[in-house]
């Protein structure tokens, strides 16, 4: 099983976001999300500014066997983009859960962090998956 912090929270659909000292929410895909889509080679995401809602499509990441949608999993304004990821996608895979990150929002409504899935229950849904 790949690697689900648990300080931070996940949807089912292999997003993560950590709440941030600043009150930001920091967003990325899962380790196992990286490792299913395999060499990560470009990555589209949101406008600075850009307003999103919980769910809303925030960007694209492709890889060499596949593209994958990115969800927003909190509800608010794009404050920074990773703009690292533009030259070097291949981030994505070497730490997923930090120079990979994507984006960070400055959430309307903190509390929908509490309606993603903790650590325990993420890697439920990924075991599921793999049967």
């Amino acid at each position: 099983m790949s690697e689900a912090p648990s300080e931070i929270k996940y949807l089912a659909t292999h997003e993560w976001a950590r709440l941030e000292e600043d009150g930001s929410v920091t967003v990325g895909i899962t380790d196992h999300a990286q490792d299913a889509l395999g060499d990560v080679v470009y990555v589209e995401l949101p406008e600075k500014e850009q307003d999103l809602a919980a769910g809303d499509e925030a960007g694209v990441v492709e890889s060499v066997k596949a593209a994958s949608d990115i969800y927003a999993p909190v509800s608010g304004t794009v404050i920074a983009i990773n703009e690292l990821l533009d030259d070097e996608p291949e981030k994505v895979n070497q730490d997923p859960y930090g120079d990979g990150w994507f984006f960070k929002v400055q959430p309307t409504d903190v509390g929908e962090l509490d309606e993603m899935l903790d650590a325990d229950a993420y890697v439920e849904v990924c075991e599921d998956e793999e049967h």
